[in-house]
């Protein structure tokens, strides 16, 4: 295992600035949409998953997912070359514990829509007015599942 390349102490502190929410990508898909006449509910704590948007009116939710830790399976993922069982543990739980989060709102009849990090930054990323168009219509339709990653959009009926 090669070690790591700072102090604990100094890699403490990066991982603690690392945000869970109100991110860059969370933020700019918050703002188009509002600007597009959706109104929503932010992080709500009695929803699994404590969506990013929730569009009560529309029983629809959007999460913005970051690509590495949700293990999305695109070119900005890259398993980490030190402590690699810990982050093999870490990010196949957060990837566990989406599918339940989904499968709950699912069954409780929300809509969900993922944005996933490599739509909006990388080389795969898609034009930032698509994406959020994409949102958008998925919002006025009555599709169960939306998935916005990079080169591509999907729904699921």
């Amino acid at each position: 295992m090669p070690a790591d390349t700072v102090m604990p102490a100094t890699r403490s502190r990066m991982m603690a600035g690392i945000k869970g929410k109100n991110t860059k990508p969370e933020l700019a898909i918050r703002s188009a949409l509002h600007k597009r006449g959706f109104r929503f509910r932010l992080h709500r704590n009695d929803l699994p998953g404590k969506p990013d948007l929730v569009f009560t009116g529309r029983n629809a939710v959007i999460f913005v997912h970051g690509c590495f830790w949700h293990g999305h399976v695109c070119h900005l993922f890259r398993w980490p070359k030190s402590r690699e069982e810990f982050w093999r543990d870490k990010i196949g739980t957060n990837i566990k514990r989406d599918r339940r989060q989904y499968q709950t709102l699912t069954e409780t009849g929300w809509r969900i829509g993922t944005v996933w990090e490599c739509a909006l930054k990388g080389k795969t990323r898609l034009p930032f007015d698509g994406v959020v168009d994409q949102c958008a219509i998925w919002l006025k339709s009555d599709i169960k599942i939306l998935e916005v990653s990079g080169d591509e959009a999907r729904t699921t009926v």
